[in-house]
């Protein structure tokens, strides 16, 4: 037996492998400290929760349109109006089982073979896979400079004649760093220019912390909706805590959106109902919670970064949003998948290997998860790598041993 070329070609996705394995291990009994983890510990807003329960109540649980309910529909309307001010028509809007086929949609729907899309590079794991599955050609940037924002020459030297779309991910899974307003600006009119899509991955635009705000791409947009080329993909998984109820939505050109619930309506007849209602219920409900989850994240943050400097030779630049950073660890290990295995292996602490973000040497760790687990997790870390450090570590009742330089 054997599967296809393409099959073969896509890898599994690190992120949801890591989180097996430390369930598997946590089933064990093994005082696993997870730090490669990618959705808040907070509960759902208790409106999401109220709505979605109301609807199963009735038993009546139908199929709906496939391009979303026009209830939720509308709210994600009055959404794009108070976050981004833009106007737009149901016929701009299509919802999907998660953000994840939001993105993974509009590349079938706008990309032709060998087509190639770029992405700045750390970039997030599945952006790869998503354009090989659509038949094109993945395409890094990697920044002049070494750090993490790129700069519009940068991104213009991997732009071709097959170039045909580029994504941006602001604030960045996995380095949490922010991309500038001028850059913004700069990346939309240089798209407009060279007549491509510009992709802006907006999941975690909410989540931002020292008073900032996430810079607005339709600000920039000389265009119309229906002539832009402008995506703006957005979901409740990350700032509502709903990671569970894969609901994500797309606002485009009608055309595209058009296009992308063709495919749609032939991979999974639309999103689940029950999770439409309970995206219904966040975005009308009492936003508190998002501001709760905010604060509690950026707590987390300058925990996690306190820590991490304590560390000699670690290098961390400081997150303005998301619930990642992105650790420099070369100083003790140019191999981030050999880094992630050391930890896990030695202490038991999963974190992400940077490898799998398009920079080596470093390591993906989330602060999403309690104090207590950032705390013992990041000094875990410390107990492996520092020489310094003390010679034995309990974990538990388990009392651990340096044995290695």
């Amino acid at each position: 037996m054997s599967v296809s070329q393409l099959a073969r070609s896509i890898k599994a996705s690190p992120t949801l492998k890591l989180n097996e394995t430390a369930k598997k291990l946590r089933d064990k009994g093994e005082p696993v400290i997870h730090l490669g983890g990618g959705e808040p510990k907070s509960k759902a807003p208790l409106d999401a929760v109220l709505s979605c329960a109301a609807q199963l109540n009735t038993g009546e649980i139908r199929y709906a349109p496939s391009d979303g309910l026009p209830a939720l529909k509308k709210a994600i309307l009055r959404y794009t109006e108070e976050h981004y001010g833009r106007l737009a028509a149901p016929e701009n809007v299509i919802v999907s089982s998660g953000a994840k086929q939001s993105i993974q949609v509009l590349l079938y729907a706008i990309l032709e073979p060998k087509d190639e899309v770029v992405f700045p590079a750390p970039y997030w794991v599945s952006y790869p896979e998503m354009v090989k599955l659509a038949g094109g050609v993945p395409v890094a940037v990697e920044p002049e400079d070494g750090g993490f924002e790129p700069s519009v020459p940068d991104v213009a030297d991997k732009v071709g004649s097959y170039t045909r779309a580029v994504i941006l991910n602001s604030p960045n899974n996995p380095c949490g760093v922010m991309y500038s307003s001028d850059f913004i600006a700069e990346m939309v009119e240089f798209c407009e220019k060279k007549n491509l899509w510009l992709i802006m991955d907006d999941l975690y635009n909410r989540l931002v912390f020292d008073g900032q705000k996430a810079p607005n791409a339709y600000e920039f947009v000389k265009e119309d909706t229906d002539s832009s080329k402008l995506v703006v993909v957005q979901g409740v998984s990350k700032m509502y805590a709903m990671t569970g109820f894969r609901i994500g939505w797309t606002v485009a050109n009608r055309e595209v959106v058009e296009a992308m619930n063709n495919i749609q309506s032939h991979q999974t007849s639309g999103p689940a109902t029950v999770s439409q209602w309970a995206a219904i219920g966040a975005l009308s409900g009492v936003q508190t919670s998002v501001e709760s989850l905010r604060l509690t994240l950026e707590n987390n943050r300058n925990l996690m970064l306190d820590r991490l400097r304590t560390i000699p030779g670690v290098h961390v630049t400081k997150p303005a949003g998301t619930f990642y950073c992105f650790p420099d660890f070369r100083a003790y290990e140019k191999n981030s998948t050999r880094l992630a295995e050391l930890l896990l292996e030695r202490v038991r602490v999963v974190t992400v290997p940077g490898r799998e973000f398009g920079m080596d040497g470093h390591l993906r760790l989330s602060y999403c998860g309690t104090v207590k687990e950032i705390m013992e997790g990041v000094d875990r870390i410390k107990w492996t790598l520092d020489p310094s450090s003390p010679n034995e570590l309990f974990l538990g009742d388990r009392k651990l041993v340096r044995d290695w330089a």
